[in-house]
């Protein structure tokens, strides 16, 4: 199993199922019997101030693994920063005091709840979803705490949007399916992946079951460990798919809520799954490797074939990212690089983004912008024009690492013009998660000045390579093609 940790030949980490759970902190105000139910509103505070709240507290003994929620004993827990990184904290500000950031580009408001570390978000114009480690899924609207909803499900490590649907993924390896009650504008769950029903029967067969580990069997339609990631198709095609750390993903048709197909994918933990263009699925993984799918039609079904590994590495693969308006794949590691491929027919390596000095854990892509999230508590704001990587901004203002970054259009009123953005640029709300309990939200304005970076540069600036030493994928010149005819 491969470390998570930024330094490869660690200690290896205990498989997360044979760890006890912790219990979560219980609200008095929460009515909850055992079932999925709506809960109503309790304290929260939402500021702009970006400081901490005095409601903070650790409720939860630290030998627990962080993925089970504390993060002290999890592979979030970056203790060891990146070989590739050597910069300083001065250098990160330019120089200064604090680090640049683009015209427009700001802290417009922290939330925060007092109810565990942060570990997943999700986003619809001026609607956040925010998933934690204490089963609560809590709405926000107009970044006002809106009440939530609760599921028996345990830690809630990933969430989507749908169409009108919200599905949530979960520790103990169920996917939950939510709508917003037409009657009452209260979440419902309307339903689970896999159906009841279609549990029930599958058990029935001997030959649904297989193999998960040593001498122990499950139905290949349920996830046997934590869902780990999840990713939506168009509408068009109507597809979600569900990675998992039982390291397989499995896809599922969302008007029937159908398992179509479940696929061995890698030899450890799924950690990033993402759905992207021309019929091409990328899962990453924490064995170190990046592959390509891809799907094609089988009758009713799907049938997804490997393509090619774009990736082989020491370090586990933690989060993936398409571009919105390029094909180009970004994949973030705990090396603390995001290595990038381009190309529509064929993907070739196009380098590596280095700043962060620990582990890369979460990466959104918003129009040409990438965004990646690290253990290093920093935001880092690239910008891809005419195939060159600038970084933008450095996002400071978490206290523990970053764990999920959402992104939507900022559609403010007209004249809301952020000070120092020219009306010509595009703006963005970004939602950022922590291991602080907090959510910070921005306004990203995708407009440089003189950027941090642009191309390989001097100094402990974040620099962006086209190849990085050891690359195993040649010399700067090399051009190997991945190739998907």
């Amino acid at each position: 199993m491969r470390d998570s940790d930024g330094e490869g030949g660690g200690v290896p980490r205990s498989h997360p199922s044979n760890l006890p759970l912790p219990n979560p902190h219980s609200d008095p105000n929460l009515q909850f019997s055992g079932t999925d139910d709506d809960f109503s509103n309790r304290h929260s505070s939402s500021s702009a101030t970006g400081g901490t709240s005095p409601g903070y507290y650790n409720d939860y003994p630290s030998s627990f693994s962080g993925e089970c929620s504390p993060y002290n004993m999890s592979p979030w827990n970056q203790t060891m920063a990146s070989p590739w990184s050597h910069h300083s904290d001065a250098s990160m500000a330019g120089g200064g005091g604090a680090p640049t950031m683009a015209p427009g580009t700001s802290l417009i408001g922290s939330l925060v709840r007092e109810e565990g570390h942060i570990y997943s978000l999700a986003a619809k114009t001026d609607t956040l979803y925010t998933g934690s480690d204490s089963k609560n899924i809590r709405v926000w609207r107009k970044q006002k705490d809106s009440g939530g909803f609760k599921s028996s499900s345990g830690l809630v490590k990933a969430i989507v949007i749908s169409g009108e649907r919200i599905f949530t993924g979960h520790q103990d390896g169920k996917i939950r399916v939510w709508k917003v009650s037409p009657k009452n504008g209260l979440h419902k769950r309307v339903g689970s992946l896999p159906r009841l029903r279609d549990f029930l029967r599958g058990s029935l067969n001997p030959s649904n079951y297989v193999e998960v580990r040593k001498n122990r069997t499950a139905l290949w339609i349920r996830h046997s460990d934590a869902v780990s990631c999840l990713s939506p198709t168009d509408a068009g095609q109507g597809l979600l798919y569900s990675g998992s750390w039982d390291r397989t993903f499995k896809v599922w048709r969302i008007n029937d809520s159908k398992c179509l197909e479940s696929v061995v994918a890698h030899d450890d933990n799924v950690n990033a799954i993402v759905a992207a263009f021309d019929g091409l699925v990328f899962t990453g993984s924490a064995d170190g490797t990046v592959k390509v799918w891809r799907r094609e039609q089988q009758g009713k079904g799907t049938k997804h074939v490997a393509v090619q590994t774009l990736l082989k590495q020491e370090h586990a693969v933690n989060a993936l990212a398409v571009s919105a308006v390029a094909p180009v794949l970004y994949c973030g590691s705990s090396d603390g690089l995001v290595n990038f491929w381009e190309g529509e027919r064929h993907l070739v390596h196009g380098g590596v983004l280095r700043g962060h000095k620990k582990a890369v854990f979460c990466l959104a892509a918003a129009g040409a912008l990438l965004l990646s999230g690290s253990a290093d508590n920093t935001i880092y704001v690239w910008r891809r024009e005419g195939g060159l990587h600038s970084c933008l901004s450095v996002l400071t203002g978490h206290t523990e690492p970053i764990r999920c970054i959402a992104v939507v259009e900022d559609n403010g009123a007209e004249g809301d013009e952020p000070s120092g953005a020219s009306g010509s640029a595009s703006r963005w709300i970004v939602y950022t998660g922590s291991l602080d309990k907090s959510i910070k939200v921005w306004r990203v304005c995708d407009e440089a000045p003189d950027p941090l970076l642009q191309g390989p540069g001097g100094g402990d600036a974040p620099q962006m390579f086209d190849r990085y030493p050891g690359d195993s994928f040649g010399g700067a010149g090399s051009s190997s093609r991945s190739s998907f005819r």
